[in-house]
């Protein structure tokens, strides 16, 4: 499988404004961290092969009717017409997670993926204002430290690391091997369990 041509922005806005206005549609802008490093110590053949399996991972595992275009040498945009945003963080998450299980890039220089992700509504309404709000997703993302899925949220991210300890996220990824369940699923159960109790005493 070769590379996906790197396709401008305005062709890619253009492309999420040719989807319906009344449908929710999620936006992700996608980067690999440590590719330049990998590129360069392991040559392009090799940082193209990689390229190539990155992109496959986004073909394979994500809707068909996804739009997957790449933008640069290692960034992709992915839009989920139709897709709610939480939905749509499940979705990158598990492409993440897959990224990091199969030991992308090499021991001496690991690549792994972050993400920022932003949806209409809340964050847009045009491709081009869904495209800022991912891409300001993505770069608070890495300023976080890598290799995660940012949303975004007006001036700030909401991200996991934010609200739970380093144990506390070690003890979730053990518990979604162990049920073969995604994390997102287990804290949405976590929660509408805690809310159930509440409205009961309510």
């Amino acid at each position: 499988m070769r590379i996906s041509k790197v396709v401008g922005r305005g062709e890619v806005a253009l492309a999420i404004d040719d989807f319906a206005r009344d449908l929710p549609i999620s936006v992700v802008m996608t980067d690999l961290d440590g590719f330049g490093d990998f590129n360069d110590a392991a040559g392009r053949a090799d940082g193209d092969r990689l390229l190539a399996t990155f992109e496959r991972a986004l073909r394979t595992n994500l809707p068909k009717e996804s739009l997957v275009d790449r933008i640069g040498g290692d960034e992709w945009v992915v839009a989920f017409p139709g897709v709610s945003l939480e939905n749509a963080l499940v979705l990158i998450n598990e492409v993440r997670v897959h990224i990091e299980s199969i030991g992308l890039g090499s021991e001496a220089h690991p690549v792994t993926l972050s993400a920022g992700l932003a949806a209409r509504p809340p964050h847009g309404t045009t491709g081009d204002e869904l495209l800022r709000a991912a891409d300001e997703a993505l770069s608070r993302s890495k300023r976080a430290g890598r290799n995660r899925v940012g949303i975004y949220v007006e001036d700030k991210m909401v991200m996991k690391s934010n609200y739970y300890s380093r144990a506390t996220l070690d003890r979730l990824a053990a518990l979604s091997r162990a049920t073969n369940r995604t994390e997102a699923s287990l804290l949405r159960e976590a929660a509408d369990k805690l809310l159930a109790e509440y409205a009961e005493e309510m």
